[in-house]
């Protein structure tokens, strides 16, 4: 009998084994598949940044983006997630990431009210670096169809101006493609560490 053939179950035994643990290293690495989907395309846009230039898509193309959409009269959830960019914000430039691979995009979806000066200010607390993080204001309507269009972002607002809106992070790649939204009220699935993490991953793609 042959030494094979003597421990045939052995082998058998082995390679199934093998075969396992190489089935669960490609699903743990993701191997063959994008670590994010393509849920979307971003719609082009031009707007006035805090610094007084316009800014459209194609200014902000290249690099990966985190968007969101506020107010800085809002009394709870846009300062708390402001704040949260910018811890994501300090994270990446620990590696040089924020400016040269990555940047930010906040809007404004209340333009009479959110003045260059006003965003200056709001932007000011939470220590934003306008080197890598654009604040923009635009036309009110055609603001809230980009938020609805290319996030899923619904913003309805009373006569007093106090609106209510999805508090949504949107991850987009260097080509415009929406990647990943962020429930930016979940504090575990949208921590600073998690988003920093998912935009390297994406710059490195």
């Amino acid at each position: 009998m042959s030494l094979f053939r003597k421990y045939i179950w052995t082998w058998i035994l082995l390679l199934i084994a093998a075969a396992m643990a190489g089935y669960l290293i490609y699903n743990a690495l993701d191997l063959g598949e994008e670590a994010f989907p393509v849920a979307g395309e971003v719609t082009d846009f031009s707007m006035e940044n805090v610094d007084g230039s316009t800014v459209s898509l194609a200014d902000t193309e290249g690099k990966v983006r985190l968007f969101y959409f506020y107010f800085t009269s809002c009394p709870d959830v846009c300062p708390v997630t402001t704040f949260s960019m910018s811890q994501v914000q300090d994270l990446l430039k620990e590696d040089g990431t924020f400016g040269r691979d990555a940047s930010f995009v906040s809007i404004s979806f209340d333009p009479e009210v959110d003045t260059r000066e006003k965003i200056k200010e709001f932007a000011d607390r939470f220590k934003a670096d306008y080197s890598g993080w654009y604040f923009l204001r635009g036309d009110a309507e055609q603001t809230k169809q980009l938020a609805r269009d290319s996030f899923k972002i619904i913003i309805e607002g009373d006569k007093a101006d106090n609106f209510v809106h999805a508090n949504y992070i949107g991850l987009v790649d260097k080509d415009n493609n929406l990647r990943k939204v962020y429930n930016a009220s979940d504090m575990e699935a949208a921590a600073p560490d998690v988003i920093a993490r998912d935009v390297r991953t994406l710059v490195n793609e």
